[in-house]
């Protein structure tokens, strides 16, 4: 089934072959954690769940204002993700920097978030300039967070100042 997906996205074929872009199972055991800026509720797997909610009542006792913009993602979701970045004319080599492949996304994991703040836009690396990413910096590990895709990552893609994944 995801041969024929990522054929149907132009995808290359040898997309994930070396190792370097893992494939990840889309997360079964998920919760409502609260909805995103759009209202749309976000899941995420219960050891992640209160990790986030943990560090978010966290940093607000610190003065700093944490915002969960996007969590699980499916493999359904992700392709139509890309669906519509081909349809606005965007090339899949451009596409896959931003975004994994369907089934190679850590957001299909239940463990993976993208996080805002007020003051700047969502998923721009101008959140790296923000007081909640350099709160996340000293904080996030506390909490078993790290930023997934730091500048010039192995896995290629561009830098997600934006992006933590809950790795215990």
């Amino acid at each position: 089934m995801l041969s024929k997906l990522h054929q149907e996205l132009g995808i290359p074929d040898n997309y994930g072959k070396c190792g370097v872009k893992p494939f990840y199972e889309e997360a079964t055991n998920l919760i409502d954690v609260e909805p995103n800026l759009v209202g749309c509720m976000q899941r995420l797997t219960p050891d992640t769940a209160s990790g986030w909610l943990e560090m978010k009542d966290k940093a607000k006792g610190d003065g700093i204002i944490l915002i969960l913009i996007s969590g699980f993602r499916s493999i359904e979701y992700q392709a139509n993700l890309i669906r519509k970045k081909i349809k606005l004319g965007q090339s899949v080599t451009d596409i896959l920097s931003v975004n994994a492949a369907p089934g190679y996304s850590e957001h299909h994991t239940g463990c993976a978030i993208d996080i805002a703040s007020p003051g700047t836009r969502p998923l721009c690396e101008e959140f790296e300039f923000s007081d909640a990413y350099y709160w996340l910096k000293k904080n996030a590990l506390k909490y078993d967070f790290r930023m997934s895709y730091p500048r010039n990552n192995k896995q290629g893609f561009v830098f997600e100042p934006w992006h933590w994944t809950k790795f215990s």
